[in-house]
């Protein structure tokens, strides 16, 4: 089974997701590798949470996964109204540096 679609099925088992999108961004950090994700999960069920609660959440649910599999999770977790405030948009993710690049001082 794809990363992708595992990924997906676990967190549509495990919260009630208004919104759902888990992107592998693994083209963008390594050869032939399932290994590098970004979610956006919208789900009233992080209303009165922290943000370290709703990864917590996550993490559990994936840890199988970020055990043996993924390297990078990109989490991006909202409730309905938080999603709407922000134009149901998540931010992009930026360009991989890899473990030994350094950081640009004009960034």
């Amino acid at each position: 089974m794809q990363m992708q679609i595992q990924i997906e099925e676990k967190l549509i088992a495990q919260f009630n997701c208004q919104h759902l999108e888990v992107i592998n961004e693994s083209h963008m950090h390594s050869a032939g590798l399932e290994s590098h994700f970004k979610v956006i999960i919208v789900t009233e069920d992080f209303a009165n949470q922290r943000l370290l609660q709703r990864h917590r959440a996550i993490n559990t649910v994936l840890a199988d996964e970020l055990a043996n599999h993924i390297h990078a999770l990109a989490l991006h977790t909202y409730t309905p109204h938080e999603w709407t405030d922000l134009y149901q948009q998540a931010p992009v993710s930026p360009n991989c540096l890899g473990g030994s690049k350094k950081v640009s001082a004009h960034l």
